[in-house]
């Protein structure tokens, strides 16, 4: 999470047919309804990082401000860093806070975005 010198952005590939981007607009909006709130983002290589979301992009690339990482005797180098980037392909899991997730919205969201697809 150090900051580092901004990559040049190059293109994206087109999604291939019968691959999961598909759902990349659903899940894109899902997370930008939660800026400003608490979440707990796993990586995959295991370190589990605490913040508030600061933002989101279309590639699920996510800034999270105030962090602390969960297990700081494992990540010591991590304590100093207080802000970070976090690129969408190394996420495994976000934790989100149960009271701000309207699971009847996202179903119905869901459904409507299947739908969609079947078409």
């Amino acid at each position: 999470c150090r900051a580092l010198p901004a990559a040049p952005a190059r293109p994206r590939p087109a999604p291939r047919a019968g691959s999961r981007s598909g759902s990349r607009p659903l899940f894109y909006s899902f997370f930008k309804s939660l800026v400003g709130k608490d979440v707990v983002v796993e990586l995959k290589n295991d370190l589990s990082i605490c913040g508030t979301l600061h933002s989101v992009d279309q590639y699920l690339n996510i800034k999270l401000t105030d962090i602390s990482v969960t297990d700081p005797e494992k990540y010591p180098h991590m304590l100093s860093v207080k802000n970070c980037f976090i690129r969408g392909s190394v996420v495994r899991y976000v934790q989100l806070p149960a009271d701000e997730v309207d699971t009847q919205l996202l179903q119905d969201a869901a459904r409507k975005e299947a739908l969609q697809q079947k078409q």
